[in-house]
């Protein structure tokens, strides 16, 4: 009997890109009437040689920097791509959480569009109908289900589209950083199921940047650097090897890079931190693109291992955000306790509308905050004891 849900072996893919090389302004004009044979041919090697496997039940982790190679592996996997050479096989159905809402039509409205993507999904129509309330209530677009799905915001067709394919009935899922879809709320229900596919022994692939959710749901996890494996091994095992492995310098820059998106109605223009021995202070300048719009503010910090650490948005403190005015600046001053312990965090602005659910401008890993106190302890929060030692 065979334990494998997955297995990779010896794969390699490469991506061809022509780009024409002209050195003269009178080669670049003749060359348009030549033939293939004057331009060149550049390749990319987006993997090497690597191979594993995932047995059967296991929430197995891809993880690696930005061009490393991930993403690209896990939709060979898919079937999205084909390798150059090697194999790849899955025993069982597989349903990818890559390029989610895939064969939504934007002219049907949501309902609509629930029935059809769920027939893709190979739902009968009772089957769609006995869970369109859950889908809907998951996705939380009750208001919005008989509006064109063009009217929507991106992450709520991602929403949509997420609420749906939970539940696919699989043997495999593939999963790709989508837990990065709306707002704090929707993110911990994502985090919820996968909990459950975790408690069911679902055979889980998940690539993430997020080391926090690597450690706490992979059970292995493959290490991927410039096209090639690394390791293969446990979640702790491989979080310590990654910090290992690249200096603060360049995780600074990778931070910094960062993830972003969001239509873009409202912006966070510029974040800047102060630190004291007393108190953290965030400062998030916002910039209307539109006008009359309400909105909620927040702000994520983040450790270093990408684990959450402390976050709040005006709608939690209770503070009223005016309606906007297209190209007005706001700046919004954070500012906490600074028991945070000596290292280095990551912060995440972020600007939503009232509605909880569309999101203006979601900045993942804006900055990074630094904060030294001379002192290093293996937990996230230094209050500042106070110790007395008195004879009994």
């Amino acid at each position: 009997m065979n334990d494998n849900a997955v297995s990779v072996s010896r794969v390699s893919k490469n991506f061809h890109y022509t780009s024409a090389r002209a050195s003269t302004l009178k080669s670049l004009v003749t060359g348009i009437f030549r033939s293939d044979s004057s331009k060149s041919s550049d390749i990319q090697h987006a993997l090497r040689d690597v191979s594993f496997d995932v047995k059967k039940g296991e929430f197995f982790g891809i993880v690696g920097r930005n061009g490393s190679g991930k993403s690209t592996l896990l939709k060979m996997i898919a079937g999205i791509y084909q390798p150059n050479s090697g194999h790849i096989r899955v025993e069982g159905k597989l349903v990818p959480f890559i390029e989610l809402g895939v064969g939504f039509n934007p002219e049907l409205t949501g309902r609509e569009n629930v029935y059809l993507n769920g027939a893709l999904l190979g739902f009968s129509r009772p089957e769609i109908e006995a869970q369109y309330q859950e889908i809907v209530e998951f996705a939380e677009l009750d208001k919005f289900m008989d509006q064109q799905l063009k009217n929507y915001s991106s992450g709520m067709q991602v929403r949509l589209a997420f609420s749906m394919a939970v539940r696919a009935k699989a043997d495999v899922l593939l999963i790709d950083e989508v837990l990065a879809v709306g707002d704090a709320d929707f993110q911990r229900k994502c985090y919820e199921y996968f909990k459950r596919l975790k408690k069911d022994k679902k055979t889980v692939v998940f690539v993430s940047h997020d080391m926090s959710a690597v450690q706490e749901y992979c059970d292995r996890v493959a290490l991927i650097e410039k096209s090639k494996l690394v390791t293969v091994d446990s979640a702790e095992k491989v979080a310590q090897l990654y910090r290992q492995l690249f200096n603060s310098e360049e995780l600074t820059k990778e931070i910094i890079e960062g993830k972003r998106w969001g239509d873009e109605s409202v912006i966070t223009t510029e974040i800047k931190t102060e630190v004291t021995a007393k108190e953290i202070i965030i400062r998030q300048t916002v910039q209307a693109q539109a006008d009359g719009l309400d909105t909620i503010i927040g702000i994520r910090i983040k450790d270093s291992s990408g684990k959450e650490v402390a976050g709040t948005n005006t709608k939690i403190e209770q503070v009223r955000v005016t309606p906007t005015i297209k190209g007005t600046t706001h700046t919004v001053t954070w500012r906490m306790s600074n028991v945070l312990s000596e290292g280095d965090y990551i912060v995440d602005p972020s600007v939503l509308l009232a509605d909880g659910i569309t999101v203006a401008d979601w900045w993942n890993e804006a900055t990074i905050l630094k904060v030294r106190k001379g002192r290093h302890l293996p937990y996230p929060v230094d209050p500042g004891f106070s110790v007395k030692i008195a004879k009994a």
